[in-house]
């Protein structure tokens, strides 16, 4: 009778040992997928992406994805998302998952309620236990990053609305580690921790440096970059190349987070820009993702969104693959050139 209670408790833990989304073959990257496509007049929620969506983007550009990316809104909802989760499981996807604790979507402000104060004090860790409990519950492999491009401005966790260069960056790491550590008491061994950061400061600050933002390796599972070209038809900045932000970036990366796989979790260009054609940007970019110029990466995901910047349509930012065909072309033949380097499936392991 032990025995069998031995054999059977082994079966269960064998049962319930969680995955993890493995790396892809020596010389392979995963592709994955964000697509925001609101209706006119209504702002991108960065999670209003649907299976018809995903199926879209596939048939245009001729290839499989491996994640679909997307953010949890707090200011909406704090429950897991596991609704979400659960249809992109169903097409044989991972979830990436981007934890927006958050009051609105507006930038280039200090948090209302989800500060890092806040958040270190444990105000919102009822929330975080329940949301941990319904990834675990989930079971599946899930990418997950919270404090998206904490080296940025745009984005109320970077360290000029938190405490400045005294505290700031400080202050964060103590609020990534404090939600990390607080998941995985509660088990959600499933979540595999992406710590994500833009190409370049801003602030360009020696205090506001991405490296200060670190939380440590054991803290995170993957490293992402973001490095975009222009972002709206009239931007004077951000023009250079793709190469050029990951010869800028990558050395840090690599030399903060030796070892840790890299993946490029946003990358884009404005296809309506005056000087810079988003189709030779991109064709640019794949080729040199695909040619194993920086090693550590092993994945990609170009940002589709459009949005409105002000009342002149002509303004308007556009980025989906979708709505440029020589962009759609680009991706499409690049990734059938290049076929044999791209991991169309995720691989999944036990972690």
């Amino acid at each position: 009778m032990i025995l069998r209670i031995v054999l059977a408790s082994a079966v269960a833990s064998t049962a319930i040992a969680a995955e993890k989304l493995d790396l892809p073959p020596t010389g392979k990257l995963y592709q994955g997928l964000y697509f925001d496509e609101p209706a006119k007049g209504h702002d991108p929620t960065e999670h209003d992406i649907k299976p018809a969506d995903v199926a879209r983007f596939e048939t245009a550009v001729g290839s499989k994805i491996v994640w679909v990316f997307f953010s949890d809104n707090w200011f909406e909802d704090r429950a897991f998302p596991a609704a979400t989760c659960a249809w992109i499981r169903g097409l044989g996807k991972v979830p990436y998952v981007r934890l927006m604790l958050r009051s609105d979507t507006e930038q280039l402000h200090a948090e209302k309620l989800f500060t890092l104060a806040n958040i270190n004090a444990g105000k919102f860790d009822d929330d975080l236990r329940a949301w941990a409990r319904g990834a675990k519950a989930f079971g599946a492999p899930i990418l997950v990053e919270w404090g998206t491009e904490p080296n940025g401005n745009w984005f109320s966790w970077n360290g000029k609305w938190n405490g400045g260069a005294t505290e700031g960056p400080r202050r964060f790491v103590a609020a990534y580690r404090h939600i990390v550590d607080l998941m995985r008491s509660e088990g959600a061994d499933n979540l595999q921790w992406v710590w994500h950061v833009n190409w370049f400061d801003e602030p360009e600050a020696k205090w506001n440096r991405f490296e200060n933002y670190y939380p440590g390796a054991a803290y995170c599972d993957w490293i992402a970059l973001s490095a975009y070209g222009p972002l709206t038809p009239r931007d004077k900045d951000g023009t250079e190349s793709f190469r050029f932000k990951m010869t800028t970036a990558y050395p840090r990366v690599t030399a903060l987070a030796p070892g840790k796989p890299v993946i490029i979790a946003e990358f884009g260009c404005d296809e309506h820009h005056r000087t810079v054609d988003a189709a030779e940007w991109a064709k640019a970019a794949l080729e040199d993702l695909f040619s194993g110029r920086w090693p550590a990466v092993i994945g990609f995901c170009w940002w589709n969104e459009s949005w409105e910047n002000d009342d002149t349509a002509s303004h308007d930012t556009d980025m989906n693959i979708l709505h440029d065909r020589a962009l759609t072309n680009v991706f499409r033949t690049e990734l059938a050139t290049h076929s044999d380097k791209l991991q169309q499936t995720p691989v999944i392991t036990p972690r």
